[in-house]
C-alpha cells in the first residue's frame, strides 16, 4: 500500500506530504509508518513525520456509538416492531393514516425503519416515531394484531437479545425512547459537522473530542436513576473512546495546534480542555504542546529564511542588540547634527536603548493578544487572510495545519459499517467515465439550488407507498 502511494505522489508530483488521513484500519498503522520511513530517506519527512498520521474522527465516533448500541435496549426493539409492522403491507399503512388524522396529525412524512448498518438509521427511526406516538398508540388500540405481534410473534431478524417476542409498548418505553433519541442526536450533529467538506474543521477537533469525553464522563458518574440507561450506553462508549483517545499519547500533537491557531481559542481553550479530560495530568501535557508549537514555529522560520533569504530571516530575529547598536549610532549623528543645542537628544536616545525591552517572535505577539470573540460567522481563513501581513510564519502555519481534513469519508457514508460493495457493473467503469460521474455530481452539489445526490428516506418511503398502491390497483 504505501509502495502504491509513492507512485501517485510521483506521479502528481507531490513531494511535500504535510499529514495523511486514514480510518482506523490496522493495515494504515503500518503503511503510514512505512509512508514515514519513505519520506525520511527522500529528506520530506517534515519534523520527522511526528504529525504524519491523522486517524479519521468520523470512522472513530461511528465505532465509539455502535459500541454503546451494543446494550441491549427493549424499548428500542419494540419501537422496531410496531414500526415493522405497521410498514408490512400497504393497507395497514393506510389505516395508520386515519389514525394519524383521527389524532390531528397532518404530515407527508411516514414511520421509517432502521437498518443494521447504519446506527444513524436507527436514530431516525426513533426520532420519526416520537412524532407519531399519539398515532401508534391510536394504531394499536384499533388493531389489535399489533399487541399480539410485539407480545407472541418472534423476531426473524435476531435484532433483540434472545430472538425472542418484546411485548407491549408502555407509556416508559416512549420516555426511555426520547432520551436515547436526544442522546444519538448529538452524536449524528456532531458527526454531520466533523464530515463537512466545505468549512475548516481542523481547528475544532480537539475541543470536539474534550466535548464528547465529558459528556460520557458526566453521563457514567450521574446518580439520577433516570439516567442509568444512559449511563450503561455511555460505559460501552467510554470503552471504545480509550482506545483511541484515553490519552494525550494517542492523539495527533496537531489536532492541539489547530486550536491554537484558532484566534477565538489559542492556549486559553486548549489549557483548559486539557485539564477536563485528564485533570492532574494536565500542566504536563500543556507544558509538552507549547514546547512542540515551538518547536513547530522554529522549523517554520528556517524554512520561510531559506526560502526567502537573509532579509527576511533578520526581520524574524528576536534579539534587541541589532536594536540597541541602531539607536546608539542614530544618537551619535544626532549629537553631531544638534551643534550648540547641547546633548539632550543623545542621552535621550541612549536612555531608550537602555529600557528597550526584547523584541518579541510572530508568536510571542499572536498569543499575547486577546482572543477574538466567539460567533457563529467567524471565517478562520478571512481572519488569517486578512492578519498575513501582521503574522508571515503564523499564516503560512495556519495554511498548512487548517487544511488539515479529520474525517476520510463523505457524510453520506460516516454512519456506515457495512463497506462499500461494488457490483460487476460499477467496477467495470472505466477511469474517464468515473472522473465524468465524479464532475457531474460535484457540478450538481455547487448549484444555487443543489439537489441532493443522497438517499432520501423521505423519498425513498414515498415511492414505496407509491408502488405499493399501484400493485393493488392492478390487482
Amino acid at each position: 500500500m504505501a509502495n502504491e502511494i509513492i507512485k501517485c505522489l510521483r506521479d502528481w508530483g507531490l513531494d511535500k506530504i504535510f499529514t495523511i488521513t486514514v480510518d482506523n484500519a490496522s493495515s494504515n498503522d503500518v503503511t503510514v509508518k512505512e509512508l514515514s520511513k519513505m519520506f525520511t530517506k527522500r529528506g520530506i519527512n517534515f519534523m520527522n513525520g511526528e504529525h504524519l498520521h491523522v486517524r479519521c474522527m468520523t470512522h472513530i465516533l461511528n465505532l465509539i456509538v455502535q459500541d454503546g448500541l451494543k446494550v441491549s435496549v427493549v424499548s428500542i426493539e419494540r419501537v422496531r416492531k410496531a414500526v415493522k409492522y405497521i410498514r408490512l403491507s400497504p393497507a395497514r399503512c393506510k389505516r395508520f393514516q386515519e389514525c394519524c388524522e383521527d389524532v390531528d396529525i397532518n404530515c407527508k412524512k411516514s414511520l421509517s425503519l432502521d437498518v443494521s448498518t447504519r446506527w444513524n438509521s436507527t436514530y431516525l427511526m426513533l426520532n420519526r416515531a416520537i412524532e407519531f406516538e399519539n398515532a401508534i398508540s391510536s394504531y394499536s388500540a384499533h388493531d389489535i394484531g399489533l399487541l399480539h405481534y410485539l407480545q407472541f410473534v418472534e423476531d426473524e431478524d435476531g435484532k433483540d437479545e434472545n430472538g425472542s417476542a418484546v411485548g407491549a409498548l408502555l407509556s416508559d418505553d416512549w420516555d426511555n425512547v426520547r432520551k436515547i433519541a436526544n442522546f444519538l442526536q448529538i452524536f449524528h450533529d456532531l458527526t454531520r459537522e466533523v464530515s463537512g467538506s466545505h468549512y475548516v474543521t481542523t481547528n475544532s477537533h480537539f475541543l470536539k473530542i474534550c466535548e464528547v469525553s465529558c459528556y460520557l464522563k458526566q453521563l457514567i458518574s450521574s446518580e439520577d436513576d433516570s439516567d442509568d440507561l444512559l449511563g450503561k450506553i455511555a460505559s460501552n462508549m467510554r470503552e471504545k473512546f480509550d482506545k483511541y483517545w484515553g490519552t494525550p499519547k494517542k492523539m495527533n500533537k496537531m489536532i492541539f495546534i489547530s486550536c491554537v491557531l484558532d484566534p477565538r481559542h489559542k492556549f486559553i481553550s486548549v489549557d483548559f480542555a486539557l485539564q477536563m479530560m485528564f485533570g492532574k495530568e494536565a500542566p504536563i501535557l500543556e507544558k509538552g504542546v507549547r514546547d512542540y508549537m515551538e518547536l513547530l514555529f522554529g522549523e517554520y522560520v528556517k524554512s520561510l529564511s531559506k526560502d526567502k533569504g537573509s532579509q527576511h530571516s533578520s526581520s524574524l530575529s528576536s534579539s534587541s542588540s541589532e536594536n540597541s547598536s541602531s539607536l546608539l549610532s542614530s544618537s551619535g549623528s544626532v549629537v553631531q547634527s544638534i551643534g550648540s543645542l547641547g546633548t539632550f537628544m543623545g542621552d535621550l536616545m541612549k536612555h531608550k536603548a537602555e529600557n528597550t525591552t526584547t523584541v518579541k517572535t510572530e508568536l510571542q505577539k499572536y498569543l499575547a493578544e486577546e482572543n477574538e470573540v466567539e460567533s457563529k460567522n467567524f471565517n478562520i481563513l478571512s481572519w488569517w487572510k486578512i492578519n498575513s501581513p501582521r503574522f508571515p510564519v503564523l499564516a503560512e502555519m495556519a495554511r498548512d495545519v487548517l487544511a488539515i481534513p479529520i474525517s476520510s469519508v463523505a457524510s453520506e457514508c460516516a454512519f456506515s459499517t457495512g463497506g462499500r460493495i461494488l457490483d460487476s457493473f460499477r467496477s467495470s467503469l472505466t477511469p474517464k467515465l468515473v472522473q465524468t460521474l465524479v464532475c457531474l455530481q460535484d457540478w450538481i452539489r455547487s448549484e444555487s439550488k443543489p439537489i441532493s445526490v443522497e438517499e432520501d428516506i423521505d423519498v425513498l418511503e414515498q415511492l414505496e407507498q407509491d408502488l405499493a398502491n399501484t400493485s393493488i390497483l392492478d390487482d
